[in-house]
């Protein structure tokens, strides 16, 4: 399976394991929380077994015991060992004591939110980089740092293969498995969402099939700033009475609460004249993978555009640039997290310019605009000059993301990276 691939957010948690006595891990389920958790412990309480599970209950100190650091797997099977924790933590902070992993936040919730107790990490689906290292990869980190540092590296990555990277997605456990046993189990991770999932998150499904619609909405809105009444609209089609918003948004917030839905918030620049901006966020799912099955996307009929409309989706691109995009903003995301970086993107009130992605961080902003396609012209990057033009220092870099071949800095000193060359 994935026994020697290396997670980004491992050198994270090492980092955190020596500083502080609890980490929880969170992110949806299936993205390696439990194996990449179980690599840094020594004692692991898995509440998903049953006969575990009764122990704690029947003698909740349990979990107390062992050497550290212990592991308490799937936390939100019995929510009081939260506080357990953070009590264990109010009497002891020494460094490296317990990691908690979770993939729902509990209808029960803790009585104490934990705060300067335990700190919360997440985790995502693997990235490119994960998947394929390359050893020319483009820091992150170093683009962060100011000062353009020089741009080189290549790597021979096909437009079909990033199609399938797309359509295979990042669940770590299912990289080996192909074909229609994959279709099988991304159809059947869906139907643990409604069945099991969104009960131990508090909210009963009725209709499984009304569930899946609402996500295939959701996943039809990848990279665009669709209204909650398009996607609406969209979940809806056929039905004669709309269900009200106060009815429905709890499969919103649900999907939220389960890191299914990664909404990518609108950039509000302070102190900046930039201020006409829209507010509203761009929408993804956890993995393109899960998108690319809700919408029947396969990397043939992404190739050849022959995908359903998007009634909720971009008006530009296409299904294959969105998802694509997708990819990147969630790398993006996976790879910024440890510099404490936000992402974000942007685009004035009148749709005249935008910006794919915007990582701020304490000395300023990174600029980043996606283009499926190799050849970077001065057109593409319009925007990504304009923005340096209004921003001048406070913009640390600007670079394009692309499914090319070779990584490089353009006559306007804007970085070209191809996709699979991102790393932190």
């Amino acid at each position: 399976m994935f026994e020697n691939q290396h997670r980004v957010v491992e050198d994270e948690l090492c980092e955190l394991l020596a500083a502080l006595p609890a980490i929880s891990i969170e992110g949806a389920r299936a993205v390696g929380k439990t194996w990449t958790a179980s690599r840094h412990a020594n004692t692991v309480y898995a509440l998903d077994d049953p006969d575990t599970l009764d122990r704690v209950r029947t003698d909740p100190r349990l979990l107390l015991e062992g050497e550290p650091p212990i592991l308490i797997d799937e936390w939100q099977r019995y929510p009081a060992s939260w506080d357990i924790v953070r009590r264990a933590v109010d009497a002891d902070f020494s460094a490296g004591r317990f990691i908690l992993t979770g993939s729902t936040r509990p209808e029960t919730r803790p009585t104490h939110s934990g705060a300067g107790r335990i700190v919360t990490l997440r985790m995502w689906t693997t990235t490119l980089f994960e998947r394929r290292p390359a050893p020319n990869a483009v820091s992150l980190r170093g683009l962060l740092a100011g000062d353009q540092p020089d741009i080189a590296g290549r790597i021979d990555l096909t437009v079909e293969e990033y199609a399938h990277e797309i359509t295979a997605g990042g669940f770590p456990g299912w990289r080996h498995v192909t074909g229609r046993p994959r279709t099988l189990l991304l159809d059947g991770y869906l139907h643990r969402l409604a069945e099991h999932d969104f009960p131990l998150a508090g909210h009963r499904v009725r209709n499984v099939a009304a569930l899946r619609r609402w996500l295939a909405a959701y996943a039809a809105a990848t990279a665009g700033t669709a209204s909650y009444e398009t996607i609406r609209d969209a979940a809806t089609s056929g039905e004669g009475d709309k269900p009200a918003k106060t009815t429905t948004i709890a499969y919103r917030d649900t999907l939220e609460a389960m890191w299914l839905l990664e909404p990518q918030p609108a950039w509000l620049p302070t102190g900046s004249h930039l201020t006409r901006l829209k507010r509203s966020p761009k929408h993804h799912l956890a993995d393109t993978a899960l998108a690319a099955r809700l919408l029947n996307a396969t990397p043939d009929t992404l190739l050849g555009g022959h995908t359903a409309p998007l009634p909720a989706g971009p008006s530009h691109g296409g299904l294959f640039g969105a998802l694509f995009e997708s990819m990147v903003a969630h790398d993006l995301r996976v790879h910024a997290q440890a510099s404490g970086t936000r992402v974000a993107h942007m685009r004035t009130w009148n749709d005249q310019r935008e910006i794919d992605i915007v990582l701020e961080a304490e000395r300023g902003v990174l600029a980043v605009e996606v283009k499926l396609g190799a050849d970077v012209t001065r057109h593409d990057t319009r925007h990504l000059r304009w923005l340096r033009d209004r921003l001048g220092p406070a913009l640390i870099d600007a670079a394009v993301v692309t499914t090319g071949a070779d990584a490089y800095r353009d006559p306007d000193g804007i970085a070209v990276i191809p996709a699979a060359l991102l790393s932190p």
